[in-house]
């Protein structure tokens, strides 16, 4: 019975599999850490450049540089209209990708009642 092994071998290979198995379980944890490290990097990456983005339009729309305090002239500006009507709001949803909130009908309607803007003058 040269091919039975003992008890005490089964556990010793039992064990060193485990041992092999938790290394491997190290090993896969680092990667998803890895990996959402990349993850994180790569959506700051992406917010910083819209943020970039915006301060360009803002810039091109003032024909002029940023300067001291228009942050808070801007900001005040378009808080300013979201209390009056969400006009903001409303202008950038309209026609954008399904993840921002769908004005109804009648919202859009009204929206462009205020701004005066209609479908036949091509925008």
């Amino acid at each position: 019975m040269a091919g039975k092994r003992t008890l005490d071998e089964r556990i010793q290979e039992k064990d060193n599999l485990m041992q092999q198995l938790l290394t491997k379980a190290k090993q896969y944890e680092a990667q998803i850490r890895q990996l959402e490290k990349r993850k994180k990097e790569e959506e700051r990456k992406a917010r910083t450049h819209r943020l970039i983005i915006i301060g360009g339009v803002v810039s091109s729309v003032l024909n002029r540089d940023f300067v001291e305090g228009d942050d808070m002239r801007l900001m005040n500006f378009l808080k300013t209209q979201e209390r009056n009507g969400n006009y903001f709001s409303k202008a950038m949803n309209k026609g954008a990708p399904d993840t921002a909130k769908k004005e109804t009908s009648s919202d859009t309607e009204s929206h462009d009642e205020l701004s005066g803007h209609t479908d036949d003058d091509g925008e």
